[in-house]
């Protein structure tokens, strides 16, 4: 058994944690002859994992159970996981629940991971009865709360396959409590087959991923948690151990929680890996061709997707694998958090469920994501987090818990210009407010229209590329455009320039008249937002809707209800429907044949007024900064903190960049822990620093102290003889780039500059923008807009920034961060110039053969502490560090010795030897202890590389 410390569950942008306790408690339960495992960190319980397989009709079910804390009796979860991926997938997530007081079971469903049997789609008379024989072991658990004998208080929760399983587990076994399904299905026929249309992409994604587990298919959404494969080292979820428990049940423990067969398998499209492909029962390919599903479903593929469109038996046959089948069962709270980038499960499955649920009389809450199968943000941890309050609502009882609102959608406020990322936004209403709520009619333009489907529907047109990953439809939402029409092969349909910004929140409706020559036509219909030029077009979420119209020889008025969006229209752009013949993710008639489509109403569009949001163009600090400044003067009010004094200015030391001394900062609540502990150095003018040591060794804290960011527990600051203090005026002389700097992508680089200047409030004169810009080298580049600025330049832009001013310290915290090798030469020319004239420059960096030839002074830390301070060359070239190079590989327990021998500071086994520092032994007396220890030498000599001579100043940090 091993111990890690878990990584945090929060994946935006977070501090390190503050400490880890000074002691973990390690110990291993052997359960039965279940495997039991610790997992163990400094706030949380540890908690136990018991890993078996449970027999049952047809297949044997590979299980994760998990507790932590006390003996009281607490609620179950059960988590299901994507199609193609297995019960590892979901680890993350039942750990933290586990932590939070729940007992926590997790299992790969039939044919994936380590389950045996065939694949049946959530059939009720094999995956969903598994589900309520994992309740029935519950039951039996004595550490889970019971509403009544075999009953256990017990919620269900998981993604895609998984959240389609909590619906059917509500809706058959009446022992489910709560569900909280996610990005899932409430009628696969509707999903695969829309109004009559055969979704070929999709459906060809999904039985692939079942029948090949050996094979490979493109990847649309990530894992909601991390795979089993990328966990720290040293995690490991049990060994081996078979048995039966006292219900007769067969168990076994885990094979080091299949690390080994989650790398091996492929990744899936649907949720996560496509099972093992190392020769186990899920993982065999059968002869048959049919793969691990069932025959029938097998059969029913080919039918259709041979014939080009669903037929009747195919829907039943579906349909009665569907939480839709029974609606009328489903009546415990649901938390439904349904995906806007969607083109495999839309919202509309979402309104249905919600609907139904709600029909029934039960709570619910629903929760539209920037993501879904397409890719975009799925929000783990704000997901994660409020199913964990769901659940604490209605399985803990606990009235108190805020579960949030009946409705909230993710809406993009713009762009993160250093990373790229869509910011997000939620907006909410105490009521859901469904598809169709507060409708706006817009009438269109366009007279009736001929256009043909091609033979072989091809070339098809574009939407939603299913697999092609990366939130393609979060884009539409940033104004770009992904998809394609062939001219020939649309009817288009066109708005006036809108008066006012509309948010579109729901379905757009329209009726159309259609006519075929052949009878039948396949349509897709679309609803654009086109710019003021008539030319940019953008498709919202990337989403069409398929429509089947038959017998439509002589015309026939259909209603054509379009996908399901939150979406916003400026004021001026206009609004396009289309009509198109073909798309690449449906499958239209091979036969050639010519449509005839004119208008018959206006275009309806859903507002929902009760959706309430800030307006997403607003920066995130115009509303931030102002509601923290009234918290932070609030506080100090409250508390009657009065702010220290700040020591006097000393004239002596005025001409001194930097001084830092006795600088020590405890971890938070920790009274004998440091991140930095009596450091003193100094800085002198014209100086570039290079603020070295290893991951933990305080440098990026002793900056932001040096920043006025935080404040020390002892020691002092003073730049140009003044203290450092949150506030001071002194560091006005101070430019600093940290992570990067936030501009806006639409601007000019110039013009983001002297945006950021002007919120200065200084005065114009002052920026010496020219001669930053001059420094920094970005020529023409600065009259184009951000957003068209490669990585290395928006990094100088950032830099120049910082340089705006011309402040007399620098301080550059990983400038180089991204940058290809010439990039990176060039960010070294420009640290270099800067400091040519006189001012003073402090670079934090890991690549040490940059700091080697960019800066002229280094100070090395290990620990919190200072570990040697000086210029490169004397650090470098210092006579107490020797190279000795050898005939072949000291072994390490030589090693150690030598590192012990009285003297000596330090010993590292290099390629070339062993790098040696002296600590009061002189060269003549360690090369006598070498000998002595029979260390094969062939040369001593100093050496040169600051890689080498840090290595050997931290010594075992390294």
């Amino acid at each position: 058994m091993q111990i890690r410390l878990p990584r945090s569950l929060g994946r935006l942008r977070t501090a390190p944690r503050g400490r880890w306790l000074a002691g973990v408690a390690a110990f291993a339960v052997l359960a039965g002859t279940g495997t039991w495992t610790a997992v163990a960190d400094d706030g949380p319980p540890a908690v136990h994992r018991e890993d078996r397989v449970q027999d049952v009709s047809g297949a044997q079910i590979d299980t994760s159970y998990f507790t932590a804390g006390g003996d009281g009796r607490r609620p179950a979860v059960l988590i299901g996981h994507g199609f193609g991926g297995s019960k590892e997938d979901v680890r993350a997530q039942a750990e933290k629940l586990a932590q939070d007081g729940y007992a926590v079971l997790t299992w790969s469903a039939r044919g994936f991971g380590k389950s045996t049997g065939r694949i049946g789609l959530n059939d009720p008379e094999a995956e969903v009865k598994d589900v309520s024989r994992l309740i029935d072991w519950l039951a039996r658990r004595p550490e889970v709360l019971l509403d009544g004998k075999g009953d256990p208080r017990v919620g269900i929760t998981g993604s895609s396959y998984g959240g389609a399983i909590s619906l059917l587990g509500a809706g058959h076994d009446r022992r489910v409590d709560a569900i909280a399904p996610q990005i899932t299905y409430w009628n696969l026929a509707d999903a695969l087959f829309p109004n009559g249309v055969f979704k070929k992409l999709w459906a060809g994604i999904f039985f692939s991923t079942g029948s090949f587990p050996g094979g490979s298919a493109p990847s649309a959404d990530q894992p909601a948690t991390p795979p089993a494969g990328d966990a720290p080292a040293g995690d490991e979820a049990g060994g081996h151990g078979a048995g039966r428990d006292e219900a007769g049940v067969d168990e076994a423990g885990a094979d080091g929680a299949g690390g080994d067969e989650d790398r091996a398998a492929r990744q899936s499209p649907l949720g996560d890996r496509a099972g093992s492909a190392d020769g186990t029962a899920a993982g065999r390919l059968d002869p048959s061709g049919c793969g691990r599903f069932e025959a029938l479903l097998c059969a029913m593929y080919e039918r259709v997707a041979v014939a080009g469109k669903p037929d009747a038996e195919a829907r039943t046959l579906l349909q009665a694998r569907s939480p839709s089948a029974v609606a009328d069962r489903i009546d415990v709270p649901a938390l439904i958090v349904q995906g806007q980038s969607d083109s495999l499960f839309p919202l509309s499955h979402a309104d249905a469920m919600a609907k139904a649920v709600a029909g029934n009389g039960a709570p619910v809450a629903v929760d539209w994501i920037a993501g879904g199968h397409d890719g975009g943000d799925r929000e783990t941890s704000r997901v994660e987090a409020r199913i964990g309050n769901w659940f604490d609502r209605y399985l803990k009882q606990d009235k108190g818990v805020d579960t949030g609102p009946a409705f909230r959608v993710s809406r993009t406020g713009g762009v993160d210009s250093t990373d790229g990322q869509a910011l997000l936004r939620g907006a909410t209403a105490d009521r859901y407010p469904g598809l169709t709520s507060g409708t706006r009619a817009f009438p269109l333009a366009g007279r009736e229209q001929r256009f043909a489907n091609p033979a072989g529907a091809n070339p098809p047109a574009i939407s939603a590329v299913p697999g092609l990953g990366g939130g393609a439809g979060a884009l539409s939402s940033l104004g770009v455009g992904l998809s394609l029409d062939f001219p020939g092969q649309f009817a288009s349909f066109t708005s006036a320039p809108l008066d006012r910004a509309t948010r579109i929140t729901g379905s757009p409706a329209v009726t159309v008249e259609v006519a075929s020559d052949r009878g039948d036509a396949v349509l897709f219909g679309k609803v654009y937002d086109v710019g003021p030029d008539g030319r940019q077009q953008v498709l919202p979420a990337q989403l069409v809707a398929p429509l089947r119209v038959e017998g439509a020889t002589a015309a026939k008025k259909v209603e054509l209800t379009l996908p399901a969006v939150d979406h916003e229209v400026d004021a001026g752009h206009r609004l396009r429907l289309v009509l198109a013949a073909t798309d690449l993710g449906y499958a239209s008639p091979a036969e050639p044949g010519t449509y005839t489509v004119s208008l018959a109403g206006a275009l309806t569009v859903p507002t929902a007024p009760s959706v309430r949001t800030q307006n997403a163009a607003l920066p995130w600090w115009v509303w931030g900064l102002p509601a923290a400044g009234a918290l932070v003067a609030a506080a100090l009010l409250i508390v009657a903190r009065r702010r220290a004094v700040a020591p006097a200015p000393d004239p002596e030391r005025g001409d001194v960049p930097l001084e830092i001394t006795g600088l020590t900062k405890r971890y938070a609540k920790s009274a004998d822990r440091y991140a930095v502990r009596d450091l003193s150095f100094r800085v002198e003018k014209g100086q570039v620093l290079g603020l070295l040591g290893p991951n933990g060794a305080g440098k990026t804290t002793t900056l932001r102290m040096l920043m006025g960011l935080i404040r020390p527990d002892a020691g002092e600051i003073r730049v140009f003889g003044h203290a450092i203090r949150p506030g001071a005026p002194v560091l006005s002389r101070v430019g600093a780039f940290v992570e990067g700097a936030g501009f806006l992508p639409h601007l000019s680089g110039r013009e983001n500059l002297e945006l950021y200047w002007q919120a200065t409030g200084r005065p114009a004169v002052d920026a010496h923008v020219e001669e930053a810009l001059e420094i920094a080298g970005l020529g023409d580049a600065l009259a184009r807009a951000v957003r068209t600025y490669s990585q290395g330049m928006r990094q100088r832009l950032a830099i120049a920034q910082a340089m705006l001013g011309l402040p007399d310290l620098l301080i550059l915290d990983e400038p180089t961060n991204g940058l290809d090798p010439p990039q990176i030469r060039e960010m070294r020319d420009v640290m270099i110039r800067y400091a040519a004239g006189g001012r003073t420059v402090i670079v934090s960096s890991h690549l040490l053969s940059e700091v080697e030839q960019t800066c002229s002074h280094l100070v090395v830390m290990d620990r919190g502490r200072l570990v040697q301070a000086g210029p490169v060359a004397e650090i470098t070239g210092e006579s107490d560090t020797l190279l000795v190079t050898t005939a072949r590989e000291v072994p390490e327990p030589v090693v150690e010795k030598i590192a012990a021998l009285p003297g000596i500071g330090s010993a590292v086994r290099t390629e070339e030897g062993l790098l040696v520092r002296l600590d009061g032994a002189d060269a003549t007396a360690m090369i006598a202890e070498l000998v002595r220890l029979d260390v094969p030498l062939t040369g001593v000599g100093p050496h040169r590389r600051l890689e080498d001579a840090f290595l050997t100043l931290i010594g075992g940090s390294a």
